[in-house]
């Protein structure tokens, strides 16, 4: 069985646990997780924060379970845990929604917000102030399907669970190779890996772990160096490599150094293909030579890390789109999950690589984006465009 700590949480299938207060969510997440994940209490509110597990289910793999806020919380931190809950909302690939005669008409509002995002849900009938058979052929009966009655206490309701859950995994849930579609068995890739005052000490950063080990379950053989050991590596090797990943920010010098039968490529746009729609990322670098001194853009960082140094998304790309629009132009930049519900005030979004974060939490970016008719694209996509080589970048 894999490791529980060992698949990162952005490759995890996030199942997420809705409804209102009291309802039972917690008691659910607990009979789930064959543990006691969240507090279960009779207390209104009990659940503040989301409250996330990584765990192996079954023939489910590896997943985060997320306990919610009861949607219909009160008062201005009431409405700051339901903004919480709706942030898991955009994170989850299945909904557990717990339905009762606590807040019936929040329910079904919540359903149609699932089935608007095209998120599959579980439809749960949880704690019931009065009949709960009654509460079933209510729900039963507007949902026009059945909907699971969960008896905690009963020795078969986890493996209920369970399976109603299996029925729900979206086809082609696993992400795919993040390589596969560039190289072939026997290639030989160089990685190109820049070792500087924003790079981790000790350690290698999340993409560049997960290209490797992608490149070796596509039997590549894999070379890693740095800018400056670039041309030691090749060097050293009898034919150029058939693909070089590079890190963003040394895309020109990489570029200027790679043999010509290499193609050139970088981690943020291989996991931007990955996570993202690399076709409306291309489509908004269109933008960018039509910035101008009154521009507004947006720098949406994935982490939520403390700059250094020449952090790229910080202080490189604020410096590359003064240099291409003018020092006038107006720049927000935003980490973690903070992200503006109302976008039109930018004229163009720049997203970093989304490692951190699921496919479907960046793909409802790209949603709300596309709704908005906001132009969006990615770190790398952006760094290749002025460094220009956009057009012979591999994607």
């Amino acid at each position: 069985m894999t490791d529980q700590n060992s698949t990162p949480s952005a490759n995890r299938l996030t199942i997420g646990f809705f409804g209102a207060r009291n309802s039972g969510k917690s008691t659910l997440v607990n009979l789930l997780a064959g543990q006691d994940v969240a507090i279960v209490s009779d207390v209104k509110g009990t659940t503040t924060d989301p409250v996330s597990k990584a765990i192996e289910l079954g023939k489910l793999g590896p997943c985060v379970l997320i306990d919610t806020a009861g949607y219909d919380d009160e008062g201005e931190l009431g409405k700051l845990r339901v903004e919480k809950t709706e942030l898991a909302a955009e994170k989850s690939d299945i909904a557990v929604l717990v339905f009762s005669d606590l807040d019936e008409e929040n329910d079904f509002k919540w359903l149609a917000r699932f089935k608007a995002k095209k998120t599959p849900v579980l439809p749960v009938i949880g704690r019931t102030l009065g009949d709960g058979a009654a509460v079933k052929k209510r729900v039963e009966a507007r949902l026009g399907a059945p909907a699971v009655k969960i008896e905690p206490n009963e020795s078969s309701a986890r493996e209920t669970l369970l399976r109603e859950l299996a029925r729900l995994v979206p086809e082609g849930f696993e992400l795919p190779s993040i390589t596969a579609s560039l190289v072939a068995e026997g290639d030989t890739v160089l990685l190109v890996m820049p070792q500087d005052a924003s790079a981790p000490k000790g350690r290698l950063i999340l993409p560049q772990v997960q290209t490797i080990r992608d490149l070796l379950d596509n039997r590549c053989t894999a070379i890693c160096c740095t800018p400056a050991g670039m041309e030691s590596a090749l060097s050293a090797l009898k034919e150029p490599p058939s693909l070089i990943i590079t890190d963003s920010q040394a895309f020109a010098e990489v570029y200027e150094k790679k043999p010509e039968k290499s193609r050139p490529t970088s981690f943020s746009v291989l996991f931007a293909a990955l996570k993202g729609d690399m076709d409306y990322y291309m489509e908004g670098a269109k933008i960018i030579p039509l910035l101008t001194e009154h521009s507004r853009v947006l720098i949406a960082e994935c982490c939520s890390h403390a700059p250094q140094g020449e952090d790229i998304g910080r202080v490189k790309l604020p410096k590359l789109l003064k240099k291409i629009a003018g020092e006038g132009i107006a720049i927000d930049i935003l980490g973690g999950t903070d992200f503006p519900e109302d976008l039109t005030p930018y004229s163009l979004v720049i997203q970093c690589g989304a490692c951190m974060f699921n496919r479907k939490y960046v793909l409802s970016r790209i949603d709300r984006a596309k709704e908005q008719g906001v132009p969006m694209t990615n770190y790398g996509v952006f760094l290749a465009y002025a460094n220009g080589i956009l057009d012979k970048i591999s994607v």
